[in-house]
């Protein structure tokens, strides 16, 4: 689509939402679009919206950040608290703002819930029971996260298939609407309830899985290699709050603290993040709409994927 043509449909509106698991080049994905489409880029990845946490979060380089706009990446900071429905507001009216100039807007992460929340809207769910938080923080603190766990895969395993089951606050939220609803939090959150004005293109990147557990492992090592340890150094002041917890940070804590060893938690990173690429998997397969490359697609793979586009708006 040339620009001209972009801009002359400007009532057109389209979002391409670049999805996938860990490690697997979303974000080369995402610029090579924006750069043909001369548009910009939102992420919905939930980790990389807080500063100082580049290394551990894979965020896109600074070489990488020049080649197109980017959007809610590192701005925030760690000692803030940015909920799901916080998002979905400043997202859409972020891409309510591209839209005036741009027919078509780049999506990119693999926060599945905050994509969702985004391109459909996620359910008026009700809000916190103190009663039940203050039941579900006794649970956490005397009996530990993975009595929640345990309860929340018990109640709704289809989520749990999904959910960062390592955030305790996403535990309790889900464990918190089911008690109050006696429904599965899976259900309510699966039906969408704020109608969208623009197109959702949805592109994905596949490959084997053995490649994509192989590129993950390679890419904690090369982590480890750009600064990872100290990194997690300046941030363990930090450890308790919600955006440290999290895979690459809370196993070094566990170095830290002398409960492990350095090989055993860069092994434990690898495992988590592979665990975690396993449950995006879980959620895009139940996806029909998800156009693939290839992992280390080609040009023709690439202008392949532009055809499609191009014909879908």
């Amino acid at each position: 689509m040339t620009i001209k043509k972009q801009f002359n449909n400007l009532h057109a509106k389209n979002l391409i939402s670049v999805v996938g698991p860990t490690g697997i080049g979303k974000t080369r994905l995402a610029i090579d679009l924006a750069k043909h489409f001369s548009t910009e880029i939102i992420s919905c990845d939930s980790r990389q919206f807080f500063r100082g946490m580049e290394i551990g979060t894979a965020a896109p380089s600074a070489e990488e950040l020049a080649e197109a706009p980017h959007h809610f990446i590192g701005h925030l900071s760690v000692q803030e608290y940015y909920s799901i429905g916080q998002y979905e507001e400043d997202a859409l009216q972020k891409l309510n703002e591209l839209f005036k100039t741009h027919g078509t807007v780049i999506l990119v992460g693999g926060s599945m819930m905050y994509e969702k929340a985004l391109i459909e809207g996620l359910n008026d769910l009700p809000e916190a029971d103190e009663e039940n938080q203050k039941k579900l923080q006794d649970i956490l603190e005397n009996e530990g996260i993975e009595k929640l766990q345990g309860l929340l895969k018990e109640l709704d395993p289809e989520y749990f298939e999904v959910v960062d089951f390592h955030n305790h606050r996403r535990l309790l939220r889900a464990i918190d609407v089911i008690w109050q609803t006696d429904k599965k939090y899976s259900e309510q959150i699966a039906v969408s309830q704020d109608s969208r004005d623009f197109n959702v293109i949805r592109v994905g990147i596949e490959a084997p899985r053995e490649d994509l557990y192989d590129r993950i492992n390679r890419r904690v090592d090369i982590m480890m290699e750009n600064g990872l340890l100290d990194e997690a150094i300046g941030l363990e002041k930090y450890k308790d709050l919600t955006a440290l917890k999290t895979v690459g940070y809370t196993e070094l804590f566990k170095y830290f603290e002398g409960e492990w060893e350095l090989d055993f938690a860069v092994s434990e990173i690898k495992k988590n993040s592979r665990r975690y690429a396993k449950r995006q998997l879980t959620w895009y397969r139940k996806a029909d709409n998800i156009y693939y490359l290839p992992l280390g697609y080609s040009q023709n793979d690439l202008d392949g994927l532009i055809k499609h586009i191009n014909e879908q708006t």
